[in-house]
């Protein structure tokens, strides 16, 4: 006899090979009905499979947050059934879950279209209605390459022979349909439900290589319930009209072109927002004690094979070689610089903390099949910065970034923030007992945080090659996570290069590196602030603030001298006096997203008054001209000089 634990503790006795599904009728038909997939140990599996040992019980129902995977993974076997029944001839490959759903991959001559998509839903609803039970079988290798290859499964044959020796090989029926996987599935395809998409269709290489067989990959989503479809589709509505790429068209601030594929070409609208951003992270890292240096953009490969990039970051660098035959490689990050300028020069302990900042651009070689504007790029710039410290100051560093890096969200809006910890990688530099002290540093501080009330979480296997680190993720207006800033304890990197500092008793002795970075990305963090606020920035980061447009010609001279003495006032103002209605105007600069609209006319102009539309808001307001300069000169500071001057007002009152 086995025993199994049930959530509420109680523990009962059941024969060895019990199946869960015989536990769940054991306790109640209906729960047995509702059951779809057992967690065992905390394990999802198979409702069928035999239970050989002790173990923790759960039963899963649709309706559990953790069997949204197995809806989709199935929804993805039904897909696949529903192609091969209504296009005989196609090759099925690969079908994983991905976030927010799944796709297939399938080889055929044809390449499917969006147009394809009505025929295979009926079709998919047509299988979920059968309501087929998914059965697992255990197969020989060699009787599963005989089987797809009778088929003409050629890509079935080669992951077949991918799947290692000392794997179980397992294949999953659904009626006369099936597949090989690794499961686990539910009970059976009408599980699936009915609250399911198709979303869209792309090319993929197979196995991501370009030198093999492109196929035709179909996305899908899914849900337990058709609300929850219905809401994520209206926040992919709602995202679509945020989209980064669009606003910056209609705001003019960047374009794209093959001749740089990855980079960015900034209008002077947009390269005015990326310098209001730069500005204000220079005053809040002057504010916390860095210095700003800057590193040469191309580094001789010795350089990155002392810091380990050459050996785990090769794939992703942008070499090149000299006619002298000297190997360079483009910087893909700051780091190694940093510690050249930490080296030059004798530190003393009492040197330290020593903070290097840079907003250094890095070069990062993606994929073309992964660029996304300015979310995903091959040149970025980094607010980086390296903090060299001592042991006894790891913990009192890291929480002054972890609150400069929230202080720096808020200052944007993002309220909701969550903090992950990410621990050892596989591929990693360093020994096991270097990276245990350092996860203990950070675990030391993200207990800190969470007592602090902010969400905490761990990323298991998912740290940088040289050490672990704290990954901050921000949810946006309409509620997605975007992962943004990091801190990270290094205690290798600067052992490579042979650091140090002299300590209390004249030792030499190698520093703690923290890496850190707030926006992480500039670029990637324009893209979302331009998402988040739909393109309606707030007044101080706004690239043009203002625009003077005029009613009539007459208004001419007025609407200069506003433009002038807005601009000696430091708002960013432009002016509109082209001969054309005012109605149009308005359209055009509330496209462009322009946050105040001032309007003058013959009686404006006679009397010094402005008519104000605000972007968004139907109402027109206006008044003195000067009035609402000043107004809006207040209204314009950034949210950290706001800060300062209130901090020094409240000084000179208390003098």
């Amino acid at each position: 006899m086995i025993e199994l634990t049930f959530p509420d503790g109680a523990v009962r006795p059941y024969p060895v090979g019990t199946t869960g599904l015989d536990v769940a009728k054991s306790i109640s038909p209906s729960l047995a009905k509702r059951t779809v997939a057992l967690a065992r140990d905390g394990v999802v599996v198979d409702l069928a499979d035999p239970i050989e040992g002790d173990a923790s019980v759960e039963f899963l129902t649709r309706d559990d947050p953790r069997a949204l995977t197995l809806i989709r993974h199935d929804a993805a076997h039904v897909l696949a059934e529903a192609v091969q029944g209504l296009f005989p001839g196609t090759q099925v490959t690969i079908g994983p879950v991905i976030e927010d759903g799944f796709y297939y991959d399938f080889h055929r001559d044809t390449p499917f279209t969006p147009d394809d998509f009505a025929a295979i839903e009926k079709r998919m609803r047509e299988i979920v209605a059968k309501d087929q039970p998914f059965t697992k079988e255990e197969w020989s290798r060699d009787d599963a390459k005989r089987f797809f290859a009778e088929r003409g499964e050629g890509f079935k044959v080669e992951l077949v022979d991918a799947i290692p020796a000392d794997q179980t090989l397992k294949m999953y029926r659904q009626g006369e349909w099936m597949d090989l996987c690794r499961g686990p599935h539910m009970t059976s395809t009408g599980k699936v439900g009915t609250a399911f998409k198709l979303m869209k269709v792309a090319g993929a290489y197979w196995r991501g290589d370009s030198t093999n067989p492109m196929l035709s990959r179909i996305y899908g989503t899914a849900f337990a319930k058709q609300d929850d479809l219905d809401a994520h589709l209206k926040r992919l509505e709602e995202a679509a009209k945020r989209d980064h790429r669009r606003l910056g068209r209609e705001m003019d601030l960047f374009h794209f072109q093959e001749e740089g594929p990855g980079t960015i070409f900034w209008h002077p609208k947009g390269w005015n927002l990326f310098q209001t951003l730069i500005g204000y992270m220079r005053r809040r890292q002057e504010g916390a004690g860095y210095i700003e240096v800057n590193t040469p953009m191309i580094l001789d490969r010795s350089l990155w094979e002392t810091s380990g990039h050459w050996q785990t970051y090769r794939d992703n660098m942008f070499v090149t070689t000299t006619e002298d035959e000297r190997v360079f490689a483009l910087k893909p990050m700051n780091c190694p610089g940093h510690v050249q300028i930490f080296k030059n020069g004798l530190k003393s302990y009492r040197d330290l903390p020593l903070k290097i900042a840079e907003f250094g651009t890095v070069h990062r070689y993606e994929p073309s099949g992964a660029l996304h504007g300015v979310m995903r790029v091959r040149a970025f710039t980094q607010d980086d910065a390296h903090i060299f410290c001592t042991d006894d100051q790891i913990m009192a560093e890291c929480l002054k970034v972890n609150d400069l890096i929230l202080s720096i969200y808020r200052d944007f809006g993002f309220e909701d923030v969550t903090i992950k910890l990410s621990t050892r990688p596989e591929k990693r530099v360093g020994s096991d007992e270097v990276w245990d002290k350092a996860e203990e540093a950070l675990g030391r501080v993200i207990e800190n945080v969470a007592a602090r009330g902010v969400p905490t979480s761990i990323n298991p296997g998912e740290g940088a090659f040289y050490g672990p680190k704290l990954e901050y993720v921000l949810r946006d207006a309409i509620g997605r996570d975007w992962q943004c800033g990091t801190l990270q304890v290094d205690f290798n990197l600067p052992g490579r290069f042979g650091a140090f500092y002299i300590g209390h008793n004249s030792e030499k002795v190698t520093p703690v590196m923290l890496h850190r970075a707030m926006f992480g990305s500039l670029e990637r963090f324009t893209g979302i602030l331009i998402e988040h606020f739909a393109g309606h920035m707030p007044l101080w980061l706004s690239p043009v603030q203002i625009v003077v447009a005029t009613i009539t010609e007459e208004a001419d001279d007025y609407a200069l001298q506003l433009i002038a003495e807005a601009r000696r006032m430091g708002l960013r103002v432009e002016g509109d006096l082209r001969n054309e209605k005012i109605n149009y105007k308005v359209r055009e600069h509330s496209l462009a997203k322009v946050p105040v609209l001032l309007v003058v006319g013959r009686k404006e102009a006679a009397e010094r008054t402005v008519s104000m539309r605000r972007l968004g808001s139907p109402n027109q307001t206006g008044g003195n001209a000067d009035a609402v300069l000043a107004s809006l000169v207040e209204e314009a500071v950034a949210p950290d000089l706001r800060r300062t001057i209130a901090a020094a007002e409240v000084a000179e009152a208390a003098e």
